[in-house]
């Protein structure tokens, strides 16, 4: 599960986890060193001196025993080093305690065995909650044991505090590598960003992206290698776009002599036999089809190969009233915002958007029914309402692309447009830095909008 998480973050953070990682690694096995080295010796240090102070007091004591002192207690009292430190002393006929007072069975059985046994011994543990180290010595002929216990509180709180030191360093170490690894990751991922930026730029249509020239070894190859990609895409493209041009250009003459040649028998054709007929029938729709394609391919290819065309402001709704008296339209009604929005737009552009929505609605959608031009907070909108059963959700998309013609991919007869109407609106809302979209329209049937940034005036 945590490594199935760790793919999933982006390669910035997985540097920078590694990083922290490493760091925290590392820190922890030096905190582990320090920690043994520190508190061994400081354990050592305070054993030999417990040690050697208890030598002390043991000769002492041995020697009060085997003088039958009757000062005892007195002298187990002034061996007392502090508040919290213990001297026990077993005798066949009971305990002596002296100092901090604790029971005799808090000390260690086998602390006591080893002391009986005649073998002095030490070990550390918590008396009433206070850690001690605790000494045990034979004395006297053997038939007693002097127990001395020495707090380590000041040793104990020396471990806490290292202790606290050291899982803090690895804490910010940690920190400190996670903040390391986002600080070089970003600064070594900066080509490859600059390189997703130009493959987006190339993606949407800029084949002029190139990359600077890098003087990194390593990332002199990579964007040499782009360079040359997008050079030789874009001389592709271009010769792609000329050879479309030239050959719609070339068409256009003999297709339209074919054209007139084709009405002229058309109007003749009552004399021809009936199944001439058809096929001269059949033949004037493949040729005003074939017209309508050259058309349209010779204006994409003029949009794709000119600048931008002159831009001025304009009238949407003026606009879309010119177009539609123009295609004798009178039944379709308009629906014009009480101001005007106005774009700043190619008047030449603007018209065939409308005009190819219009014709994309009589071919497909039964027929424009009405055209609305509104604002939408800071964007003109022009929205062709038709009479149609919609568009599927699926081809919402692809219908805006080349030669796509949606559910009538195939039919063949002269209503069927070329596939190339939609997609010249798209290219021209595209350079004006408007959207355009299909959606359904309230009632049944499909709503073409544009939308385009208002002019500021």
């Amino acid at each position: 599960m945590m490594l199935a998480t760790v793919r999933r973050l982006s390669l910035r953070w997985r540097v920078a986890a590694a990083f922290g990682l490493g760091l925290a690694l590392v820190m922890t096995v030096l905190g582990i060193a320090t920690w043994n080295l520190a508190t061994g010796y400081m354990l050592d240090q305070r054993e030999q001196s417990t040690t050697r102070q208890s030598e002390v007091n043991v000769g002492l004591v041995d020697k009060a025993l085997v003088e039958h002192s009757d000062n005892l207690n007195d002298l187990l009292t002034g061996l007392a080093s502090g508040p919290d430190s213990s001297i026990l002393l077993s005798r066949p006929d009971g305990w002596l305690t002296s100092g901090r007072q604790i029971e005799p069975a808090a000390i260690p059985i086998a602390l006591l065995d080893s002391a009986r046994n005649g073998v002095a011994a030490r070990q550390r543990f918590i008396a009433d909650g206070i850690p001690v180290m605790a000494i045990a010595t034979p004395v006297g002929n053997g038939d007693s044991i002097y127990v001395e216990l020495y707090p380590l509180l000041e040793l104990d709180r020396t471990f806490r505090y290292l202790s606290l030191l050291l899982i803090t360093g690895t804490v910010v170490a940690a920190l400190f590598g996670v903040a390391l690894g986002v600080w070089t990751s970003k600064r070594a991922l900066r080509p490859l960003a600059a390189l997703r930026g130009a493959a987006s730029r190339v993606a949407q249509g800029d084949l002029t992206t190139r990359l600077p020239h890098q003087k990194d070894p390593d990332l002199a190859p990579l964007a040499t290698s782009f360079n040359a990609t997008t050079e030789q895409l874009e001389q592709r493209v271009r010769r792609d776009k000329r050879f479309a041009a030239d050959v719609s250009h070339e068409l256009r003459s003999p297709l339209t002599t074919m054209v007139n040649a084709a009405e002229v028998m058309i109007r003749r054709q009552e004399t021809m036999h009936p199944t001439a007929r058809k096929a001269l029938s059949l033949l004037g729709a493949e040729l005003h089809r074939f017209q309508r394609m050259v058309v349209d391919l010779l204006e994409i290819s003029r949009a794709d190969q000119e600048d931008e065309g002159p831009v001025e402001l304009v009238d949407l709704g003026s606009l879309v009233h010119n177009v539609l008296e123009s295609r004798g339209k009178p039944d379709v009604r308009v629906e014009v915002d009480q101001e005007t929005p106005l774009v700043s737009a190619d008047r030449r552009r603007m018209d065939r958007i409308v005009t190819n929505l219009l014709d994309n609605a009589d071919r497909y959608g039964g027929g424009a029914i009405v055209v609305t031009v509104r604002r939408h907070g800071d964007r003109a909108r022009v929205e062709v309402d038709d009479a149609g059963s919609g568009v599927p959700p699926a081809l919402r998309e692809r219908i805006f692309e080349r030669f796509a013609r949606g559910l009538h991919a195939g039919r063949r007869d002269r209503e069927t447009g070329s596939g190339l109407g939609l997609a010249i609106v798209a290219d021209h809302v595209h350079r004006h830095g408007g959207t355009v979209w299909v959606e359904d329209r309230p009632g049944g049937g499909a709503r073409f909008v544009v939308e385009l940034p208002e002019a500021i005036t």
